[in-house]
């Protein structure tokens, strides 16, 4: 698992939106970056596309929402799609997988915890999940490099 030179980007697939979440330049820590409202497929790879320019990011982490026996439904298919074609898109850089299961879970669980009103949850959901996917694979590769 050796990233790309440059930052890490995590991306959580919604249904309606996009949740993204940054490394910071060492590759330690993540950050929330925004979240992207889905307007159909070729308007959303040019979208992340862009901020993938922007940010000056090496390596793409697209969350996999595996069942909990480990398969994959139609949703673990659409993110493996989404992530073959913003591959082609962002030639260059690195996309790659990562196992989300129960991180939607984990960030619906920290707002309630946090008393976030179920409206507000439902706007920062996916971009909390993205931050929860990345620093989940920054720590593994930490793990790895020791």
């Amino acid at each position: 698992m050796n990233p790309a030179p440059g930052r890490i980007l995590a991306i959580d697939l919604g249904r309606a939106r996009i949740g993204l979440a940054l490394s910071d330049p060492l590759g330690l820590t993540a950050q929330p970056l925004e979240t992207l409202e889905r307007v159909g497929p070729r308007r959303d790879l040019q979208a992340l596309a862009r901020r993938v320019e922007a940010s000056e990011v090496g390596t793409v982490v697209v969350g996999l929402p595996r069942l909990m026996s480990g398969k994959e439904g139609r949703q673990a298919r659409d993110a493996r799609e989404f992530a073959h074609r913003l591959g082609r898109r962002i030639p260059g850089v690195r996309v790659e997988l990562w196992d989300e299961r129960l991180t939607t879970v984990q960030a619906e669980r920290t707002m309630i915890s946090g008393k976030v009103r179920r409206a507000k949850r439902r706007q920062i959901v996916d971009g909390l999940a993205a931050v929860l996917i990345l620093q989940g694979y920054l720590d593994c590769r930490t793990e790895a490099e020791r």
